[in-house]
């Protein structure tokens, strides 16, 4: 059995010094780690080296930071495109494109380089932890380790074993990763796993409404933060994460979940991608973010926003508690998920409870009647919860 320690003075590795990479590379960092960044591309180190450190001195200029911590932070990272200068690592993060194949390849040349002491995690937002590690030597240093973007301010940590992930390998990492401080939370290696599994209706059912014409996507926007009070409406959101990120999160949950229909991809979305309209970063999206773009002005129609309201909300609570129900991870995880992971207003469950399990099981049969579509099936815990009349945090 491997001796694995993670500590103050562990060596931590990144790989990818994407925004994913370099915030967690910057979390690292304040804690006092040595803390090495590897890409393959220099002038992707380069770009990613320079915005981390001006970042860095506007939070000085702004009195955020003290001028000692950011020192102590670019002091304590090296950035590098040399693969083998990570070999004296003690836990290694992988942070790449949402590929599982050059994830793959990756941790193949990693495991390679690093001591058997040394933990492997993934960030991987949906790719199957047991599929990444299929190819390893040893499987049970392996575990996924999601941050969320910007992870440097985020504070959800998903940690996420395999069903061969040791007990060791699991404690250390979320100890280590709490005393980072981060809010971690535990979940089964299930498609999406906690946030990016429930969060898909507040995507694919706001496309739906929109390719039904029932209202545009200001207007969705609109009534999603007006009435509900999520900081950012889901086009807006979709645009600001990018389509070549979020589209392939949705698909892969889709084909992970053997083709559900309660987690289909939208042709809509799958054009922009298709196309390279990703959002904010391509300057086109569900949005025109060009100079001269005209605004588009919402629909204030509130009887129309309520409808928007409750039909996404339905059905984002149908998928919370079906995470309760399969016992993905415990209701107290899933409210943190939710609140600090994607900064929803308030926790699913206890939306639930204070709107009424009667009145979202009304919408999501309503619905189901309407379209016969089995992506409309209402989850056998609020069917139960309801007719038992209890409710999920009493």
């Amino acid at each position: 059995m491997e001796n694995y320690n993670l500590d103050k003075n562990s060596i931590i590795a990144i790989i990818g010094c994407g925004a994913m990479g370099s915030g967690i590379a910057q979390v690292s960092a304040d804690y006092g780690h040595n803390t090495i960044v590897y890409d393959i591309n220099e002038d992707v180190i380069n770009k990613s080296k320079t915005k981390l450190f001006v970042s860095l001195d506007k939070l000085v200029e702004k009195g955020k930071f003290s001028q000692d911590k950011s020192d102590k932070i670019k002091n304590n990272i090296k950035f590098t495109t040399k693969l083998e200068d990570i070999s004296n690592s003690s836990l290694v993060i992988e942070a790449i494109v949402e590929n599982l194949e050059i994830k793959q390849n990756i941790f193949n040349k990693v495991e390679e380089l690093v001591s058997p002491n040394c933990i492997i995690g993934t960030n991987t937002s949906s790719i199957s932890i047991a599929s990444l590690t299929s190819k390893l030597k040893y499987k049970e240093r392996f575990l996924g380790i999601h941050f969320f973007n910007p992870a440097q301010i985020l504070p959800l940590v998903e940690i996420i074993p395999s069903l061969l992930t040791s007990s060791d390998v699991l404690n250390q990492t979320k100890t280590l990763i709490d005393n980072w401080g981060k809010l971690t939370i535990l979940t089964k290696d299930t498609p999406g796993f906690i946030v990016n599994r429930i969060a898909r209706p507040f995507y694919s059912e706001s496309i739906r409404i929109f390719e039904e014409n029932i209202a545009d996507v200001a207007t969705i926007d609109w009534a999603l933060k007006t009435i509900s009070g999520f900081r950012m409406g889901p086009f807006e959101l979709m645009d600001y994460i990018g389509h070549d990120v979020n589209y392939v999160v949705t698909e892969t949950v889709w084909k992970d979940m053997f083709y559900d229909p309660r987690f289909k991809p939208s042709i809509s979305q799958k054009r922009l991608f298709e196309s390279g309209q990703f959002g904010l970063k391509s300057g086109k999206g569900f949005y025109d973010y060009s100079e001269n773009a005209v605004k588009v002005i919402p629909n204030e129609d509130i009887n129309l926003g309520n409808v928007i309201f409750m039909r996404v909300l339905a059905m984002l609570i149908n998928e919370a508690a079906d995470a309760v129900y399969y016992n993905i991870a415990s209701i107290n995880d899933i409210e943190l998920a939710m609140t600090k992971g994607v900064n929803y207003p308030k926790g699913l469950l206890l939306w639930a409870d204070e709107i009424g399990i009667d009145k979202i099981l009304i919408t999501l049969d309503n619905l189901y009647e309407l379209y016969r579509e089995d992506r409309y099936r209402a989850s056998v815990l609020l069917r139960t919860m309801n007719k038992n009349n209890q409710k999920f945090l009493s």
